[in-house]
């Protein structure tokens, strides 16, 4: 076997691997697998079209990201993400956002300065018109700008997979049209910060922004949040 034969070989094998536990992990964090619901290999495998082994290497990777227990000669579980996961997140997030928004001052470009307005405008659009699904998704690009702003990789991972973990959330809030019109207020703010280069400025208002959000959660009842994102 050639070297290319043998990269391809191994490209393949982890894209699928790739390809199986994300897959797995959306359908878990979506909650279309339920907590303690038991992931039965064969049926996943045959579901997506894989063998078990994918599937077995994918299941033991989020274990090791604590959405899934593996029990020894009985099977794997779904942990999920607790009530109290989703407290941690968001106060973890809080800190994480504002660093985040204190160094994009330093690296943010203009082009994701008119791409983050853009956003901000088209939100605005598509609240008013009450399409909730396209208002979530321009909130995840909102975001995933600013993550790649701040210029460093461990940061935009950290905080991508938080934001990833609490979307059964985030799904009810963003469909309450006086969090999306605070919401926006807020993201504005964030850019004018971002573009005066305030880091000070720009770190209070993004920690500011998931403080609002925790307390809207407070006020609506995460448990009955998380039994409408179930229903």
């Amino acid at each position: 076997m050639s070297n290319h034969e043998l990269q391809n070989e191994v490209t393949d094998k982890y894209s699928l691997r790739g390809r199986v536990f994300n897959r797995i992990r959306e359908d878990i964090l979506a909650g279309k697998f339920k907590q303690n619901e038991e992931l039965k290999e064969t049926a996943i495998a045959g579901d997506l079209g894989v063998s078990r082994t994918p599937v077995r290497e994918a299941l033991r990777q989020l274990e090791l990201e604590g959405l899934v227990n593996i029990i020894p000669n009985k099977g794997a579980y779904v942990t999920g993400i607790t009530a109290k996961d989703i407290k941690d997140i968001y106060s973890i997030r809080s800190l994480l956002e504002g660093l985040c928004a204190r160094w994009a001052t330093d690296y943010i470009t203009k082009e994701q300065l008119e791409e983050l307005e853009e956003i901000s405008y088209l939100s605005e659009f598509h609240s008013k018109k009450k399409h909730y699904e396209q208002v979530l998704e321009l909130d995840n690009k909102f975001h995933e700008i600013l993550y790649q702003a701040s210029n460093s990789k461990q940061l935009h991972h950290m905080l991508s997979d938080f934001h990833h973990y609490v979307q059964r959330v985030r799904k009810i809030t963003l469909s309450s049209d006086a969090r999306i019109v605070n919401t926006n207020e807020e993201h504005k703010k964030i850019v004018e910060a971002l573009k005066e280069k305030n880091p000070d400025k720009a770190e209070f208002l993004a920690n500011e922004h998931i403080m609002n959000t925790i307390k809207n959660i407070s006020d609506c009842g995460l448990e009955n949040i998380l039994k409408q994102a179930d229903e």
